[in-house]
C-alpha cells in the first residue's frame, strides 16, 4: 500500500510539472533602441505592436534614448545582455554609435538600422525614407512657391545625424538651380521645438539678423518649424514655413498645414508594421531586400484636407483594433490566471497528499488512520460546501413535484405500500435540504470564503442541466391578439436557464395566471417590454445578463417600471439577499422553496398593485376628492416611479384636454411609449385604459364647469375635447348617472 502511494503522488507531480510545461514562451525576441521619444516614434512604435498582434510568437523590447549618445549604447548593450533575437535600431548620430552596433552583429544578431544611418556597412537590413530627396523636393517647391527668387533660413536636426545632413545636402542641392535663391543662415537645433526657437530668436535679434528679411523658414521637422514660427511672431514677421514629418493627430504637421499654421510638410512615413514585417522575414529566413526605400509625400493645403481625413481614419482604425487586441489579451491573461489556479490547486492537494503520507510513515497505524479519518473529514466538508449550494435547485425540483403529486386523488388513494414510500422520499428529501443549510451555516460561522467565489454554480455541476435556449420560450400574443385576451388573468413572466425550473413554476402558476417564459435576462427584459407582464419571477445566475442587471434594467425601464419582480434563487447569503433587494426586487426566495410560499408572496404582490386602480376605478360623483387623489400620486412620486408615471400621464391629459383629436399615440410619444406600451402599463396601474381615463378626466373637467360656470352645456362639451353635445351628454349620464343640467341643479 506504501509503495501505491508513492505511485500516486509521483503521477501526480508529474501531471503539475506537465500542465505548468504547457505554456509556450515566446519564439522571438527583438529589441528595439530608439533614439528619441516624439510623436513619431509613438506613431511607429504603435504600429510595431499592431504588427505584433499578427505575430503571436514575438516580444517586443522598447527603450528610448532620448537623444543621448552614451544612454543609447548602454541601452544596446543591455538588450544584447538580456538575450535578444534581432535588433532594431535608429542611430541618434552617424559615428557615435556605429561601434555599438557592431558588436551587436559581430555577435550573431541580425540588425536592421531604420530611418538614420552608420559609418558601418555591419547591417543586416536598412529600411528608411529617402532624406536626402525629401530635402531636394522641400527646395524645389521652395523655388516653386517663391518664383525662384527669396531669401531662405534653414533649421538643420541634431548634428551629426544622418537625416540632418541629408536632407540639408538635399535642400541646399535643389536651391542650387535658382540663382536668385539665397540662404541668409542655416541654424542649428536638435529636432526639438525649443531648441529652434532660441536659435531663431536669438539670430532674428542679432545685428546680422536683425535688419534682414525672410522670405521662407525650413525646419527640418515640423516642430521646429513651429519653433521658428513663434520667433519671427514675436517680431510680427510672417515668411512661409516648411517641415517635415507630415504626421496625423492633433498636433501632427497634415493637421498645421491644413490649418494654416505650415505652409507646407513632407510625410516622414513611419511604417512600423512593414519594419517588423521585414524583421520576421529575416528571423524566419524568408527572402528580403537588404535596402527598403519607403514611399512618401508633399503635403500642402491642397491635399491637407483629404490626407488627413484618411489619416484620421487610418488612427481611428488602429486604435479601434488596439482596444480589440487588449481586450482579447485581457481574456488570454484571464484564462491563463484561471490555468494558474488550477496548477496550484493541483500543486495543493498534491502537497496535501503527500504530507499525509509522510504522516502515515511517523506515525504508528492507530495515529495513521485517524490523520486519514481527519483528513477525509476536512476533504468531504470542503466538497459538500462546494455542492450545497448548487443541490438547492435540484432540491426544489424534488421537493415541489413531490408535494403536488401528494395532494392527488391518484396517490391519496393509493395503497399503504405507495404512501409508504412517498413518504420516505419526502423525509429524506427533507433531512437531505436541512443537512445542506447546516453546512451553509457552518462556511458563514467559520468565515471561509464566500461561496460565489470559489464556486461559480454555471460553470460546473449544474452545466449540463441548464438547457440554455437561443430563443424567447413562449413567444407573446401579437398587438391586436393581446389587447382582446382576457384581462382578467394577470400574466407572469418566468426568467430562468434551467428548464426544468421554468417547467416546474409553469405546472404551479398556470391554473391562476398567464405564463410566459424567457431563458435568460436578456430574453427577459426583451419580452417583458413587448408583453408587459403583470409580475415577473427571475433566478439570478444566468448566462447574457444575470438577474441582478436584468432587474435593475427592469426598474429603470419606463414602460416596466411598475413591475414587481420576485429572486427565486440558490444564493441564500444574508449577503446574497441584501444585493438583490439593492437591485430592485421587491420580494426574495430561496430554494428549495414551498410553492404555497411562492403563490402567495405573488398575490401579494398582485394585490398591492390593485390598490392604485382603485383610485381611478371607483366612479365620482365630486370633483374635489378627484383633485385629491391626483394630488396624492404628485405627492408620492418622488417615492413610488409608478405613481410618477401616472403624475405625467395625468398632467399630459390636463394639458391637452381641449384638444378633440388627442389621440393615444400622441400620449404615448410624450412619455416615451409605444401604443401598446402605454395601454399595459396602465391597465396594469390602474385597471382602466389609456382612452377610458382621458374620458373620466373630461368628464371631470367638464363637471366642474358646469358647477362653476355659466357656459352652455355645448360650451362645456366643446371646451374639453368631445366633438358633439350629444355624446358628451351620454357619456356624462354613464358616468355621473345623471345629465349634465342636473349637475347644475344640486350646487
Amino acid at each position: 500500500m506504501k509503495n501505491r502511494f508513492v505511485c500516486i503522488i509521483l503521477a501526480t507531480i508529474a501531471m503539475v510539472l506537465l500542465a505548468s510545461c504547457s505554456a509556450k514562451p515566446k519564439k522571438y525576441r527583438i529589441g528595439i533602441s530608439q533614439c528619441s521619444e516624439d510623436i513619431w516614434r509613438d506613431k511607429q512604435n504603435a504600429e510595431l505592436r499592431m504588427g505584433a498582434y499578427l505575430n503571436d510568437d514575438v516580444e517586443l523590447c522598447f527603450a528610448a534614448a532620448y537623444d543621448s549618445d552614451e544612454r543609447q549604447v548602454q541601452q544596446i548593450d543591455s538588450l544584447t545582455k538580456e538575450g535578444i533575437d534581432l535588433l532594431i535600431v535608429a542611430p541618434n548620430q552617424v559615428a557615435t554609435i556605429t561601434p555599438a552596433i557592431d558588436r551587436v552583429y559581430d555577435r550573431g544578431i541580425p540588425v536592421i538600422v531604420f530611418e538614420r544611418k552608420t559609418n558601418s556597412k555591419k547591417y543586416t537590413a536598412h529600411i528608411g525614407a529617402d532624406n536626402y530627396e525629401m530635402g531636394r523636393l522641400m527646395g524645389e517647391y521652395a523655388a516653386q512657391r517663391l518664383g525662384g527668387k527669396g531669401r531662405v533660413m534653414e533649421v538643420m536636426g541634431l548634428k551629426g545625424s544622418s537625416p540632418a545632413i541629408e536632407r540639408h545636402y538635399g535642400f541646399a542641392a535643389a536651391l542650387k538651380r535658382y540663382p536668385a535663391m539665397q540662404v541668409v543662415t542655416t541654424l542649428q537645433g536638435d529636432w526639438t521645438e525649443e531648441t529652434a526657437y532660441k536659435a531663431v530668436e536669438t539670430f532674428l535679434r542679432s545685428k546680422v539678423g536683425g535688419g534682414q528679411s525672410i522670405d521662407l523658414v525650413f525646419g527640418q521637422n515640423d516642430r521646429m518649424a513651429m519653433g521658428a514660427r513663434k520667433a519671427f511672431a514675436e517680431v510680427g514677421a510672417h515668411p512661409l514655413f516648411f517641415g517635415i514629418d507630415g504626421l496625423p493627430g492633433e498636433q501632427g504637421g497634415i493637421r498645421l498645414v491644413r490649418d494654416s499654421l505650415l505652409d507646407a510638410t513632407y510625410i516622414y512615413p513611419t511604417h512600423g508594421d512593414q519594419l517588423l514585417q521585414l524583421a520576421m522575414n529575416i528571423l524566419e529566413d524568408k527572402p528580403y531586400e537588404k535596402e527598403n526605400k519607403l514611399m512618401s509625400a508633399l503635403v500642402t493645403r491642397d491635399n491637407a484636407n483629404v490626407l488627413l481625413m484618411q489619416s484620421d481614419e487610418m488612427v481611428r482604425q488602429t486604435a479601434y483594433l488596439d482596444q480589440l487586441h487588449q481586450r482579447a489579451n485581457s481574456y488570454v491573461q484571464q484564462l491563463a490566471n484561471q490555468r494558474l489556479l488550477t496548477l496550484l490547486t493541483v500543486a495543493m492537494l498534491a502537497l496535501l497528499l503527500l504530507v499525509a503520507l509522510v504522516t502515515y510513515l511517523y506515525y504508528r497505524q492507530n495515529n495513521r488512520i485517524r490523520k486519514e479519518r481527519e483528513q477525509l473529514t476536512r476533504d468531504r466538508l470542503n466538497f459538500y460546501t462546494r455542492v450545497s449550494h448548487e443541490l438547492r435547485t435540484p432540491l426544489t425540483l424534488i421537493e415541489g413535484p413531490l408535494a403536488e403529486l401528494a395532494e392527488t386523488n391518484d396517490l391519496k388513494n393509493a395503497g399503504a405500500e405507495t404512501t409508504g414510500l412517498l413518504a420516505i422520499v419526502r423525509r429524506n428529501t427533507t433531512q437531505l435540504t436541512q443537512l445542506i443549510n447546516k453546512m451553509l451555516d457552518m462556511q458563514v460561522k467559520n468565515d471561509n470564503l464566500n461561496l460565489d467565489d470559489n464556486l461559480n454554480p454555471k460553470d460546473n455541476l449544474n452545466a449540463n442541466n441548464n438547457n440554455c435556449q437561443s430563443s424567447i420560450v413562449n413567444s407573446p400574443l401579437s398587438k391586436g391578439e393581446s389587447e382582446q385576451a382576457n384581462e382578467n388573468v394577470q400574466t407572469v413572466l418566468i426568467v430562468d436557464d434551467n428548464a426544468d425550473i421554468r417547467a416546474y413554476l409553469r405546472t404551479i402558476l398556470q391554473a391562476k395566471y398567464q405564463v410566459n417564459e424567457a431563458a435568460d435576462g436578456q430574453q427577459g427584459l426583451a419580452l417583458a417590454n413587448e408583453i408587459v407582464p403583470d409580475i415577473v419571477v427571475s433566478d439570478v445566475m444566468m448566462p447574457v445578463m444575470n438577474g441582478l442587471e436584468f432587474c435593475q434594467r427592469l426598474k429603470s425601464g419606463t414602460a416596466t417600471s411598475h413591475i414587481p419582480v420576485i429572486l427565486l434563487t440558490a444564493r441564500a447569503l444574508s449577503n446574497h439577499q441584501v444585493e438583490g433587494y439593492e437591485s430592485g426586487a421587491d420580494a426574495y426566495i430561496t430554494k428549495p422553496f414551498a410553492s404555497e410560499v411562492l403563490l402567495a408572496r405573488i398575490s401579494n404582490l398582485l394585490r398591492n398593485r390593485l390598490l392604485l386602480k382603485d383610485i381611478f376605478n371607483n366612479p365620482r360623483s365630486e370633483s374635489e376628492e378627484w383633485r385629491e387623489e391626483r394630488g396624492k400620486l404628485k405627492v408620492q412620486s418622488s417615492k413610488f416611479k409608478e405613481n410618477a408615471f401616472l403624475a405625467r400621464f395625468c398632467d399630459c391629459i390636463d394639458q391637452n384636454l381641449a384638444d378633440s383629436d388627442l389621440s393615444v399615440e400622441t400620449v404615448g410619444a410624450e412619455l416615451g411609449l409605444s401604443r401598446v406600451q402605454l395601454y399595459r402599463k396602465v391597465k396594469a396601474l390602474t385597471g382602466l385604459s389609456p382612452v377610458e381615463l382621458l374620458r373620466k378626466a373630461r368628464l371631470q373637467r367638464g363637471l366642474v364647469l358646469l358647477q362653476t360656470t355659466d357656459k352652455t352645456i355645448s360650451e362645456v362639451a366643446y371646451e374639453v375635447g368631445f366633438t358633439a353635445p350629444s355624446y358628451f351628454t351620454k357619456c356624462f349620464r354613464d358616468e355621473y348617472g345623471i345629465v349634465p343640467g342636473e349637475s347644475r341643479k344640486e350646487k
